[in-house]
Formats: structure tokens, C-alpha cells, sequence
């Protein structure tokens, strides 16, 4: 069984040059996602605040912007299969991947064990009912 669970995590984005994003690293707890190469989000599993994103450029956009966003949580041993049921994407073994799930263009961060599926705010409920509806046999 997978286990559905609604998040917030934390999103943090920061836009800078190309040269500052690659030197970017993600504080504890929290996975950089390379969105564009002047774009990355940072998404955290605790406690993450644009204070703890560190980036030495004059100019740079750092920005919570976690009220943008609706997250989903995939958990327990079929998360693979239930979320093959609403994307194609390869899932890494651990990190981060973005493109079409269930139709919207979403941010995957993938732990062991767990998918986590981020999408604009403003979609959240159809992303929700399409989990619900896409993997209802699989979601205890």
C-alpha cells in the first residue's frame, strides 16, 4: 500500500547567474532543484527559510515562496507503482526530477521511501483528485 499524505513544504526560490545557482548547495534537510539555468527551487522536508539559502551574488533573488505551491507525499512500499500511474518520468533513486504529472508540470523530490510531487497552488486540487482517482487501489 502507499499512503497519501497533503504537504507544505517549505520552497524557497532563488534566481541568480548560472555561475551562482552551480555553486548553490542545499541546506540540510532541504533538496536543490535545478528548475532553469538561472532558476533553482529549494525544497525542504523541516523547518528551511530563505535566510538559510546562502548565495554570494549582488543582485540575486532569494524568495519563500511556499504559498505558491501545493504538495503531495506518496509513502510505503507502492509509491513506485502508484506514481508510475500518473507519470512517465524516470524517478531517480533519491533527489530531484521535473516534467508532467498527471497532466501538470510538477517538481519531484524522491527520498527512500517517499516521492514528494509539487505543483502550482492554484492546481493542487486537481493533482489531489487525479492521485486519488489514478491510484485509489493503491492508497490505503
Amino acid at each position: 500500500m502507499a499512503e497519501l499524505r497533503i504537504v507544505s513544504p517549505p520552497v524557497i526560490a532563488v534566481l541568480a547567474s548560472a555561475d551562482a545557482i552551480d555553486a548553490l548547495r542545499a541546506p540540510s534537510g532541504a533538496t536543490l532543484c535545478r528548475v532553469a539555468p538561472r532558476e533553482a527551487l529549494v525544497v525542504g522536508d523541516s523547518e528551511l527559510s530563505a535566510s538559510d539559502i546562502v548565495l554570494d551574488e549582488p543582485g540575486a533573488i532569494v524568495e519563500d515562496v511556499t504559498d505558491g505551491w501545493a504538495g503531495f507525499e506518496l509513502a510505503g512500499d507502492d509509491v513506485l507503482e502508484a506514481f508510475a500511474r500518473l507519470s512517465e518520468l524516470e524517478l531517480p533513486g533519491e533527489g530531484f526530477v521535473q516534467g508532467d504529472v498527471a497532466r501538470i508540470g510538477a517538481k519531484v523530490v524522491v527520498t527512500p521511501g517517499r516521492v514528494t510531487i509539487v505543483v502550482p497552488a492554484m492546481l493542487g486540487a486537481f493533482v489531489e483528485e487525479r492521485i486519488r482517482t489514478d491510484c485509489a487501489e493503491l492508497l490505503a
